[in-house]
């Protein structure tokens, strides 16, 4: 492998991989690490100080605020977490995909909408600009995007149209030099801060194509484009989650991505983006789990800690059994990945095992610590309301069941 941007500061952070150990003993009752290389156990330990050290202590401040800490930025695309599996010369970390799981893990261990951002940049903005895009495109966003210069988006989900994309009515329309766009996508993460949006629209009647799905550039200051921020949410609160709007937006020919055609590109990057919430749901439980681990070991009821209490052993035992069973899944997965061998279905069976599970132990976490449970003090409550939306978005729980069940039986029960 190599670790081009990030691997000056990946020599350093050996130096420092005892005191971030300190910080987040980890969860790894069967020794995956075994499984893993040098190289990407040093990739999740960067980014678990990383972590540490500059989300954990502020990400409540934001979630209170409904803020995302734009300032982490920088930070993130210095270890190379934005488009980290792509080639080098695009200024990125050229990652295998377990290594990029590991990154997603550890980011969603200390908050999903940091995780979501990586997400979106990576997998949504900076693979179908690598995938479908013109050398042209290539040259000119992904290293932006890479270094954090740049932020994106992805515009599939509409108002009307969540888990049948296909019905999508957004269009996009020929006229001279431009395309020219109409309608409006919702839940766009990243929306209202980005410079450029991934857009799917239907285009109107081109050389016999009516009606097929293909990808846009929209830029930022775009006439007729508008990106307002959705607010009041309970979930993903330092996260920004946008409605983009497209009224006449004329863009020019150049922007659309030209090997794009058909609901097959953008399921492709769904893919992608589904891979990471696999790694990244084992992270947020193995947040919840460290806090009800130690939370029951410290806290004192009818005169010894709740750990002592068979009910509570329970708990905690199933917490890490359902983790640790997710862990070796994800490994599993990358490795199929990288050899290139996987299939989507096995990514829907790892989206929707992890991210059910991680739900789960975020519940059975705020149960062990009882009404504290509720309070900002602890991550607990903030991972149980974040996952809610997780389970939903990037395709249900209920899709990615049929999408697995139709694999196994040969049969569509969606038709």
């Amino acid at each position: 492998m190599i670790y081009t941007r990030a691997v000056h500061f990946y020599g350093q952070a050996l130096q420092h991989t005892e005191p971030s150990m300190q910080k987040f003993q980890g969860v790894d009752y069967f020794n995956a690490d075994s499984l893993l290389s040098e190289e990407e156990i040093l990739v999740r330990n960067t980014v678990r100080e990383f972590v540490d050290d500059n989300v954990i202590p502020i990400i409540e401040k934001h979630n209170r605020a409904g803020t995302f800490p734009k300032d982490l930025v920088p930070k993130m695309a210095e270890l190379g977490m934005f488009g980290s599996t792509l080639p080098a010369k695009y200024g990125c970390a050229e990652m295998n995909n377990v290594a990029y799981g590991l990154v997603m893990q550890e980011l969603e261990r200390g908050d999903s909408g940091v995780r979501s951002f990586a997400s979106v940049q990576s997998a949504l903005v900076m693979y179908p600009i690598y995938t479908f895009g013109s050398e042209r495109h290539k040259d000119h966003w992904l290293p932006k995007l890479a270094s954090g210069e740049k932020i994106g988006c992805f515009g599939l989900t509409e108002p009307d149209y969540g888990s049948n994309p296909g019905g999508m009515i957004t269009r996009a329309e020929e006229r001279g030099n431009s395309y020219v766009l109409n309608g409006a996508k919702m839940w766009i993460t990243n929306g209202t801060i980005a410079d450029v949006a991934v857009v799917w629209a239907k285009l109107h009647p081109v050389n016999g194509a009516s009606g097929t799905v293909h990808g846009f550039l929209v830029e930022k200051g775009t006439k007729g484009y508008t990106a307002p921020e959705m607010t009041g949410k309970h979930s993903l609160r330092a996260s920004v989650t946008s409605e983009l709007i497209f009224q006449d937006c004329a863009i020019p020919k150049e922007n659309r991505l030209p090997n794009t055609e058909g609901l097959k590109s953008p399921l492709m990057c769904l893919n992608q983006a589904r891979y990471g919430i696999a790694w990244g749901a084992v992270g947020a439980a193995m947040a919840c789990y460290e806090t009800a681990l130690n939370y029951a070991k410290s806290r004192i009821q009818f005169g010894k800690p709740i750990a002592s209490f068979q009910i509570t052993q329970e708990k905690l035992v199933h917490m890490l059994s359902e983790i640790t069973k997710a862990q070796l899944l994800c490994v599993q997965l990358g490795r199929l990945k990288d050899q290139k061998k996987l299939r989507f279905q096995q990514v829907s069976l790892a989206k929707r095992n992890n991210v059910h599970y991680a739900l789960e132990i975020a519940r059975i976490a705020r149960e062990i610590l009882g009404a504290n449970g509720i309070l900002d003090e602890y991550p607990v409550m903030r991972h149980m309301a974040n996952l809610e939306s997780v389970k939903t978005y990037e395709g249900t729980h209920e899709m990615h069941t049929l999408i697995v069940g139709e694999d196994i039986t040969g049969i569509a029960a969606f038709e």
